[in-house]
């Protein structure tokens, strides 16, 4: 799992811990990279505390250089065949990250997805004009994509696929990049409840709402002028039928 930082001192720890006590639950041996854009707080020095005792890698950058390009650095690093992203603040929570693995191996997919838009999916303490903002956002991707949160930032991907693309954007949406430029072929969404954070500041500004418009230019360019892709498989899977492939795992 790589886990982008910045000013996440208050609850890395905690994260770390989660994440591998839910991945332990069911034998999935977890390595975590964390990459820490030279937080002013000490993440990063508490990241090289926690790498002491637990199977963590930690990337120093020398700032705030975006999103996307520290979970491109991650992956530089990482050596699992599977990739996953999340969050450090808890809105993407801990336990799901078995359920997504779980999920990845049962339908053998390139991307599975943590989606806030598929049944079962929820942003329930969001405010109307996030919400409108946030499905604004995934709306204007869906011509790229059958993804319905391609802005989702909760997501494993196959090595080999990830590594077939050269990303460009340093925004929030590295997913959609990685739709578009990887052209992964079977998708997977895992619904799940996105819960904001409790602690800290938020990234979002006005500056990378325009970058994900400048991004999204760029993607439609590139699915104008490729020509034809190979087909790709949908398929959305519920959290029943995520928790029983589970019970059959313990």
């Amino acid at each position: 799992m790589i886990v982008p930082t910045y000013n996440e001192r208050e609850r890395i720890a905690e994260l770390v811990s989660d994440v591998f006590s839910a991945c332990e639950a069911y034998g999935i041996g977890l390595e975590m990279v964390i990459v820490d854009d030279n937080s002013p707080d000490g993440t990063g020095e508490v990241a090289d505390t926690l790498a002491r005792t637990r199977r963590v890698r930690v990337v120093h950058r020398s700032g705030k250089l975006g999103l996307g390009t520290a979970v491109v650095a991650g992956f530089g690093v990482a050596s699992a065949p599977v990739l996953g992203v999340m969050d450090a603040d808890f809105s993407h929570p801990p336990a799901l990250v078995p359920r997504l693995l779980k999920t990845f191996h049962a339908t053998g997919a390139d991307v599975v997805v943590g989606s806030r838009y598929v049944a079962g999916g929820s942003t329930p303490k969001w405010p109307l004009k996030r919400r409108l903002l946030s499905r604004a956002a995934c709306l204007l991707a869906r011509p790229l994509s059958p993804i319905r949160d391609a802005a989702s930032g909760f997501f494993l991907i196959r090595r080999d696929v990830a590594g077939g693309a050269v990303i460009k954007a340093g925004g929030f949406k590295i997913l959609l990049e990685l739709l578009v430029r990887a052209w992964p072929r079977k998708l997977v969404e895992v619904p799940y409840r996105f819960d904001d954070r409790e602690l800290g500041v938020s990234k979002m500004s006005l500056g990378e709402a325009a970058g994900y418009l400048v991004q999204l230019r760029e993607l439609y360019w590139l699915r104008w002028t490729a020509g034809p892709r190979p087909a790709r498989q949908y398929q959305q899977v519920t959290v029943d039928h995520v928790e029983r492939m589970l019970a059959v795992t313990r």
